[in-house]
């Protein structure tokens, strides 16, 4: 249910982005990029895994687990790849596959990835703020676009909603809607509260866990190497989307700080629960090249073009980076698995 619902979600945004383009023009733009930089921007996509896979092993260290950062490597590489089928599964699946290579708890392992996610998105906010400081326009030229198409989504999706309901003789639609959202919370705590009952004690355990995974940050032994790393992660991640963009003429001038529009724009877009970031990342750079062509003086349609023909190369390019390191890390795994359990043996 999970996967078709994200694919429904993946769907609906691809919708969006390919509206009212002609894919016969964007792919236009295919034929005459410089796939050099694409190329570029790869090596800084692979080297995030690695700082990651050792930025990793230092949040592990202070709980005693020292592991070797190939094994860390290769399971944050399952993990993205997971995130291919079921969004966010990733981050268990990665630990869970720890676990089969080094016997690291799971939920321990799990608190310090949601560790990484609270770091990661402390870089995000120093992105956005450079966004902020230096391209203040642009975020106002997209922040008045989207608005603007929100309305008008949100004007026709109510408009048929009103006569659908008004067919089934509900005329209220506000409080239809209130009533649904109450009676979700009302069996999400109901729901809860019975699993918590049920399995308190290994509830409380995991949390335990988790909690040790996320407090391990202030028994660091190398804080300075955690720092660097962390910014080498968020350095490679702006490469990765900045360097695509030398890849097509229309964004080959784009400057440093329309890089970190960019890379703001498209984790936005990825952080959508659609399967693989697809359609939500398309209409995201869709939208956010736009702006920044609206801010230079240029048209939006000419920056959406433009912005799409780069969203499908970037995100091809990311697809293809997960896909393959990902499967490539499964027989890796698995000897790796294997050899600790013959040493078990032993």
């Amino acid at each position: 249910m999970t996967i078709v619902l994200s694919l429904g979600i993946a769907a609906f945004f691809m919708w969006f982005a390919l509206r009212g383009m002609d894919f016969k023009t964007i792919s236009g733009y295919f034929a005459k990029a410089n796939y050099f930089w694409v190329v570029a921007a790869t090596v800084f996509g692979l080297l995030a895994y690695w700082f990651r896979a050792v930025r990793w092993n230092l949040l592990l260290e202070p709980m005693g687990y020292k592991i070797s950062n190939a094994n860390a490597f290769w399971t944050i590489s399952f993990g993205y790849l997971m995130n291919l089928t079921i969004p966010r599964s990733g981050e268990l699946a990665r630990s869970t596959a720890l676990y089969g290579v080094e016997k690291v708890p799971v939920d321990k392992s799990f608190g310090t990835i949601i560790l990484e996610r609270v770091i990661d998105l402390v870089c995000m906010v120093g992105f956005l703020g450079l966004t902020l400081l230096f391209k203040y326009d642009a975020i106002l030229s997209f922040y008045s676009y989207v608005t603007q198409e929100q309305k008008k989504e949100v004007s026709t999706e109510q408009g048929f909603l009103e006569q659908l309901l008004a067919g089934w003789g509900i005329a209220d639609v506000s409080a239809f809607f209130n009533t649904i959202k109450i009676a979700l919370v009302i069996l999400a705590i109901v729901g809860l509260g019975y699993i918590f009952v049920k399995k308190k004690s290994s509830f409380v355990s995991f949390a335990n866990g988790i909690l040790h995974g996320i407090t391990s940050i202030f028994k660091l032994k190398q804080k300075g190497k955690f720092i660097l790393l962390s910014l080498a992660i968020w350095i490679c991640y702006y490469f990765a989307a900045y360097l695509v963009c030398f890849s097509l003429p229309e964004t080959s001038e784009f400057s440093i700080a329309d890089g970190f529009f960019i890379i703001v724009v498209g984790t936005l877009g990825m952080m959508v629960p659609a399967s693989g970031g697809i359609g939500a990342f398309h209409a995201a750079l869709k939208l956010g090249i736009g702006a920044l062509f609206l801010s230079m003086g240029k048209t939006f349609e000419e920056g959406a073009e433009a912005g799409l023909a780069y969203a499908f190369i970037s995100h091809t390019m990311q697809f293809v980076i997960m896909l393959v390191v990902g499967v490539i890390s499964v027989p890796f795994l698995t000897k790796a698995r294997n050899k600790m359990l013959s040493s078990e043996k032993i």
